[in-house]
């Protein structure tokens, strides 16, 4: 059995939602299970701390989650077009895995949501995905073999899936866009599963 990380930072919940729909696919693949993580927020008080655990939800992330992973599914909601504070701060931590190699070869795929339909989806999974190439991972986007990617009237991109929360976060996950997140996920540790016998440079 490998694991495949499915890491997000979610505001009001969206963000988290896409996170389990990726995860439901993840875990419909033999021999895959998901392992779900979340980073904590940031202030700019910096007396501001959170706990070490969260109240509620999965435990915050650590360096040997990216270790293990055989695979990354890596969420964030939108910020002016970029992902949000909280996860750049997570990946900039990162540079201990990055000397010692932790995620070459591995494969990764982003996931976003935002408030408007138009609100920078692209550009924040983007943002998501130049880091993890540098740490030398693998992405995978959505291919439009998937119908939903043509269907879809809210959320969903061929560079990863999105969820269309509406200005005031009400709007529920759509079908495309549960359907696009769970093959992001199939595809994911399919990927996984076939680069396990990839040797690192």
């Amino acid at each position: 059995m490998i694991e495949v990380l499915v890491l997000y930072y979610t505001r009001h919940g969206t963000t988290a939602q896409l996170a389990r729909e990726i995860a439901l696919g993840v875990d419909s693949v033999k021999g895959v299970s998901a392992r779900l993580r979340t980073v904590p927020g940031v202030s700019a008080n910096s007396e501001s701390t959170e706990p070490d655990i969260p109240a509620d939800g999965p435990p915050y992330a650590e360096p040997a989650d990216l270790k293990e992973c055989a695979g990354l599914a890596l969420g964030s909601p939108t910020r002016f077009g970029n992902m949000a504070a909280a996860m750049k701060y997570f990946i900039d931590g990162t540079v201990g895995n990055w000397l010692a190699g932790d995620l070459i070869n591995k494969p990764f795929c982003v996931f976003t949501s935002t408030s408007s339909l138009h609100g920078g989806q692209e550009t924040t999974l983007t943002s998501m995905a130049l880091p993890l190439i540098h740490h030398g991972m693998l992405w995978l986007g959505i291919p439009y073999s998937e119908q939903a990617l043509h269907d879809t009237t809210t959320g969903g991109t061929p560079y990863g899936v999105t969820h269309w929360a509406g200005t005031k976060g009400h709007n529920p996950l759509s079908e495309h866009e549960k359907a696009l997140a769970r093959a992001q996920g199939v595809r994911l540790a399919k990927a996984a599963l076939a680069l396990q016998h990839m040797d690192k440079p």
